[in-house]
């Protein structure tokens, strides 16, 4: 998630390029199938994806929406106002070209699909909140309002179990002009039926999260260290047996495939590191400069979405990969 101050550079949000995607179009069914041997992920070691379309403020959070086939994104904006918060706006990207505005006052960064399919959690830093939109109204519920009676920093990325459980990210990245109420601390939380969790309060500026498929594990990326760190999930949806999974620059947003591959991006490199399970780096994913997120989509789960690009001139890309992903 995105993890910086900006200025946008005045720009509409026009077509800088559209390829069709290798695969669109509408599924119900869950892309991982349990117990399945999925191939090598990559066609190569090193993969470029292709500028669907370009010209947008700064592109986050993007999540697949298997029911109608569409993407959510989020299209955050300059700090405005004494408190210094950025707008953000929810997209929805329709393949081949088709985008549109879906909430124009979203506050959101990171987006995931709930469980159940019908509502787009969102991590929302207008509110210092994790929020839920009804993917039928748009109507906005909060999930995730404090821990402990004070505000959080800024909820940035979140993931969520089929349990209903929901991992989220609190840097201070977009908290702005606003009291610190966390002390310094720059933590990860779960909530489940409303209720909030500390997971880890000493990772210096949590980023991107996301679990594995089968629910044990827990991964964070902890821009501020430089590293994965990787969590074992219990029954109860705790976690504990903190381990450092593997070190990159700058981790950003991450998803991860049916296999167990992770996809984490660098922000600085402008690049997506691909990692297996046991850690062993399988290659990268190019799409530009600044890469701050990742998402599965497509009928077959096997499209990759990226976002990235310069302020003011953001893109969404993507590629098509060999093993289907969860599309968080």
């Amino acid at each position: 998630m995105h993890r910086r101050m900006w200025t946008v550079t005045a720009a509409a949000i026009v077509i800088a390029g559209v390829v069709t995607p290798a695969a669109s179009g509408t599924t119900t069914a869950a892309p991982c199938t349990p117990g399945a041997t999925y191939g090598p992920p990559l066609p190569g070691q090193a993969v470029a994806a292709q500028l669907v379309r370009g010209g947008f403020a700064f592109l986050e959070g993007p999540t697949w929406d298997r029911r109608t086939g569409t993407l959510l994104l989020s299209n955050m904006q300059n700090p405005t106002g004494p408190q210094g918060v950025q707008p953000s706006a929810m997209l929805r990207y329709t393949p081949p070209a088709t985008f549109e505005t879906f909430i124009p006052a979203a506050g959101s960064n990171g987006l995931a699909i709930s469980a159940d399919g019908t509502r787009v959690l969102a991590a929302t830093h207008d509110n210092r909140t994790v929020s839920a939109y009804s993917l039928a109204d748009r109507s906005r519920t909060t999930v995730a309002a404090g821990y402990l009676g004070r505000a959080f920093n800024s909820p940035n990325d979140l993931t969520t179990g089929q349990d209903g459980t929901t991992y989220f990210t609190d840097p201070n990245y977009q908290r702005g002009n606003r009291a610190d109420e966390q002390g310094g601390r720059t933590s990860v939380f779960r909530v489940r039926d409303g209720v909030v969790s500390l997971v880890d309060d000493t990772l210096p500026q949590p980023n991107g999260i996301v679990l594995s498929p089968d629910g044990k594990t827990l991964y964070v990326g902890a821009t501020g260290a430089n590293a994965i760190m990787k969590y074992t999930v219990f029954p109860d949806g705790t976690t504990g047996n903190r381990t450092t999974f593997a070190n990159m620059r700058t981790p950003d947003g991450a998803t991860i495939d049916c296999a167990g591959n992770l996809y984490w991006a660098s922000y600085d490199e402008g690049l997506v590191h691909v990692f297996a399970p046991s850690g062993t780096q399988l290659g990268t994913i190019s799409a530009g400069r600044n890469t701050t997120n990742a998402a599965f989509g497509g009928p077959d789960g096997r499209t990759l979405y990226l976002t990235s690009g310069v302020t003011g001139a953001f893109g969404l890309y993507q590629t098509h990969l060999n093993v289907p992903g969860n599309p968080y």
